[in-house]
């Protein structure tokens, strides 16, 4: 445990958290909406700081991340808690653990950074992926392991619902290299049915992050009757294309998990309309998930249409960019696809 960043002391012993936008006002003894930031005697400390409950090696594609040094490792780490409560979170055991376990000491096992960049570096990870919860809430321990990282040659990537502050944001950039955004629809109301959350803190940190300099691919979860709209889904090609042309699109396929098990499966179809309207409104990149093999998880240029790199789920299978470049008409391609470290 220590002392978080980010917060302000009110009367009566109260702080308010400025780590992420639901901005809590958090009484003597209580906690904040993400379970691990705690008033102790007018003070906010962070529970999660070391306690992580997860740390493996992924593939960059899982994350997902497409256009930042494919085919590499990411050492991804996580702890319990999330700002969110998604109605369909696949992590749910983890990231709503001290929502389930309220007053329960939380998991996990005690991890300095230190530990954590040299576990990356043994393991010839290119990059350290804050993961699987919501790395806003551990903002402490992923800052320090970022800096160090940073040192180290490592890059620093979040996946993230982008419900943090603009001050979080500016605490961290320095060191983030990338950040795949989950943007869960474009309906606040349903945003808010959905997740807890509203729509637009996520949207200006996507903007923001972008200004910042930070390498950003969006992921939407496409869930059949909620956000599988054509009018939806033109509308958040709309907005990512006023982000950048560039910013690639990842439209996962939904399967029926936690409490959202009324839905059905979406069908691939809408999967590949959803990639037709991302297309047509002038996005360079956009992707199906969670289908392995389907055509839609290939990169193609955006100017001559070549296949540079084919993908099966999480793995390449063949990738004939030449540094970042098209064979075929010499088209610069979006993202950053090697590094000299």
């Amino acid at each position: 445990m220590r002392e978080a960043l980010l917060y302000r002391q009110e009367g009566g012993g109260q702080v308010v958290c400025a780590l992420c936008a639901h901005r809590c006002r958090i009484a003597e003894g209580k906690a904040g909406r993400c379970g691990v930031r705690v008033n102790r005697a007018g003070r906010l400390y962070s529970l999660a700081d070391d306690r992580v409950v997860s740390a493996q090696i992924d593939p960059i594609e899982k994350k997902p991340l497409f256009h930042f040094l494919p085919g590499s490792r990411s050492l991804s780490i996580a702890t319990v808690g999330c700002n969110f409560h998604c109605l369909n979170c696949q992590n749910h055991a983890i990231s709503q653990w001290p929502r389930e376990h309220p007053g329960e000491a939380l998991p996990g096992q005690s991890l300095s950074p230190r530990q954590i960049v040299s576990l990356a570096q043994a393991q010839g990870c290119a990059s350290i992926s804050y993961t699987y919860t919501e790395p806003t809430v551990y903002f402490e321990l992923a800052l320090e392991v970022a800096r160090l990282a940073r040192q180290g040659g490592i890059a620093n990537l979040f996946v993230t619902n982008g419900y943090m502050t603009a001050q979080a944001l500016e605490e961290i950039h320095p060191y983030l290299d990338a950040a795949n955004v989950d943007l869960k629809g474009f309906d606040d109301r349903r945003y808010r049915q959905l997740c807890g959350g509203s729509l637009q803190p996520v949207l200006d940190s996507i903007r923001r992050m972008r200004e910042l300099g930070v390498w950003v691919e969006v992921t939407t979860l496409v869930i059949p009757g909620h956000n599988d709209s054509p009018e939806e889904l033109r509308e958040i090609a709309r907005f990512l294309n006023g982000v950048g042309a560039e910013v690639p699109w990842h439209l996962s396929a939904f399967y029926p998990t936690y409490r959202l098990t009324d839905r059905p499966r979406t069908p691939v179809e809408n999967l590949h309309q959803a990639r037709r309207i991302g297309r047509d409104e002038g996005l360079r990149y956009v992707y199906v998930g969670n289908v392995p093999g389907d055509a839609g998880e290939d990169t193609y240029c955006y100017r001559c249409d070549t296949r540079l790199i084919d993908r099966w789920g999480f793995h390449i299978q063949q990738n004939l960019l030449q540094k970042g470049t098209c064979p075929t008409c010499e088209a610069k391609i979006d993202g950053v696809f090697y590094r000299d470290l």
